[in-house]
């Protein structure tokens, strides 16, 4: 008996087979086997970073104690300036657990951003602020 396919269209078929299984192969081994250099994306920061941000967020949460009990704030300025570092540290670890210990950099520079925010509310309201220009303004502008 005779065949009726070609060698032409085998060859063909064989080559069109072979660089449709390529690409997928290369996709599947990239995807379950990622090297040492490529391991995590290099936006994200991963667990020692995460650590340092409440690392920090202690250090503010300190400050501010330790500014209640010299009494240069009062329990409500205390309390409020709890209340957003609390928040702080709940986002970041929030973040954190819904990917795998990792925050990515725009929302980690955010939490940064955050935590310097109340970090600066607190040296103003315990009056260590740097003051700018002759203090004739409170310090709060440059001096022009």
């Amino acid at each position: 008996m005779r065949s009726f396919i070609s060698k032409a269209s085998l060859r063909t078929a064989t080559i069109t087979a072979f660089l449709i299984a390529v690409p997928l192969a290369g996709a599947y081994a990239a995807d379950h086997h990622k090297g040492g250099l490529d391991a995590t994306d290099p936006t994200d920061f991963t667990g020692p970073r995460v650590e340092g941000l409440l690392n920090q967020v202690q250090g503010v949460h300190q400050g501010i104690v330790e500014a209640r009990q010299a009494n240069s704030i009062t329990p409500a300025v205390a309390e409020r300036l709890e209340m957003r570092t609390a928040r702080i540290s709940q986002a970041a670890e929030k973040i954190a657990a819904s990917d795998h210990g990792r925050i990515p950099a725009a929302q980690y520079h955010d939490l940064l951003r955050r935590l310097d925010n109340v970090d600066q509310r607190l040296k103003g309201d315990t009056g260590s602020v740097f003051l700018m220009g002759d203090g004739a303004d409170g310090g709060k502008y440059p001096n022009g």
